[in-house]
């Protein structure tokens, strides 16, 4: 794709995207190709300009039970999270909607299973050929699913997430690491591969335009990582690696969602395959795109500053400096989702302008 150079007219605003929770509400410029292309492109390495998961649609259809049960459905027909939300998965794990946190969670205390070797008799697996999924394709598809969005869909547990669900936390992070049960762990997170591969079939059979998968599997805490680099190569990477090798084989994007202090697990990321990952807060993302933004596109956080302090000359010379750090063809990267609440209207406009600027040099 041949991507013109910057002129001055895009700044023009043709629309507005609303402001979430998460994020004020941003103009949509007068570019010269779709944000459908642009968030494309930068999948491809070749950005126009810097995206965010702003630029992206998240699609959660409700035919997969755990989307229910995690109380987070986006798809064509609405959805009540504090009325609808929770219930079980697709295992038959409960999982209790709690209106403070706006997700859900499975009670602890009375785990599923107390030994990972249990996994083998006491697991049952999901019947994904009786989900409607022609059903919520004629609903879907040319609706909220279209070729004018970039399309993502979101899957909710991954395999340490999984593992926790059946366990709790602290029976999860035993079984990674105790000899007695770790080769069960790994046989199950294989079977768990097995599975998603056969949803993600599902999803490219019935479903159009959908152009990535954005997995969730937590792996650390606000300081640290839950369990070592060793552990999570030998555990979680080979299983994972199978996926990813899947979604790609297709054609598609893989993004991993995975929370917590993972500065080290960045190197078992990219060997999990993952095209693309943006950390929290805690993550020095400045960092880990200049030690890794050459093997793995990063979500760089803005410098943290006072909106309400900061003049919007300010913003602007914040916005251009961070362009010129990480808007570089050679090495690109992408706007943390988190950082949004960063982007002032000045901040927005400048980002655009010298991001298409570098980008198209």
């Amino acid at each position: 794709m041949q991507i013109p150079k910057f002129d001055p007219k895009e700044l023009e605003a043709v629309g507005k995207t609303p402001a979430t929770p998460f994020s004020p509400e941003l103009k949509i410029f007068n570019s010269p190709v779709s944000m459908r292309d642009a968030y494309y492109a930068m999948t491809r390495r070749k950005p126009v300009w810097q995206v965010s998961g702003l630029d992206s649609r998240i699609f959660t259809p409700r035919i997969v039970p755990d989307n229910v049960a995690r109380a987070f459905v986006l798809e064509g027909q609405p959805f009540d999270m504090a009325k609808e939300g929770g219930g079980k998965d697709m295992f038959g794990i409960e999982w209790e909607f709690i209106p403070v946190a706006g997700g859900s969670m499975v009670r602890p205390g009375k785990p599923f299973m107390e030994d990972a070797t249990e996994w083998y008799d006491k697991v049952v697996w999901p019947d994904i050929d009786s989900w409607d999924w022609e059903g919520s394709a004629k609903l879907n598809n040319g609706t909220y699913l279209t070729e004018k969005t970039f399309n993502l869909v979101w899957f909710q547990t991954g395999w340490y997430e999984r593992l926790i669900s059946f366990m709790d936390f602290e029976g999860a992070v035993m079984a990674m690491i105790d000899e007695d049960q770790k080769e069960a762990v790994k046989e199950l997170f294989h079977k768990l591969s097995d599975l998603y591969i056969r949803i993600f079939e599902k999803y490219l059979t019935y479903y159009q335009h959908i152009d990535g998968f954005y997995i969730h599997d937590d792996w650390g805490s606000q300081k640290e990582t839950f369990f070592s680099p060793a552990t999570a190569a030998e555990v979680i990477v080979p299983a994972m690696k199978r996926v990813t090798d899947f979604i790609r084989s297709k054609g598609k994007v893989t993004e991993l969602h995975s929370c917590g202090q993972l500065f080290k697990q960045v190197p078992n990321i990219i060997a999990a395959g993952w095209d693309a990952w943006a950390g929290q807060e805690m993550n020095d993302t400045h960092k880990i795109y200049e030690m890794y933004g050459d093997k793995i596109m990063i979500g760089v956080m803005p410098e943290k500053y006072d909106i309400e302090k900061s003049s919007e000359a300010e913003q602007i010379r914040m916005a251009r400096e961070y362009a010129d750090k990480f808007c570089k063809p050679e090495k690109p990267s992408f706007l943390n989702f988190m950082g949004l609440k960063y982007v002032t209207p000045a901040f927005q406009e400048e980002l655009y302008k010298q991001s298409r600027i570098n980008y198209s040099k």
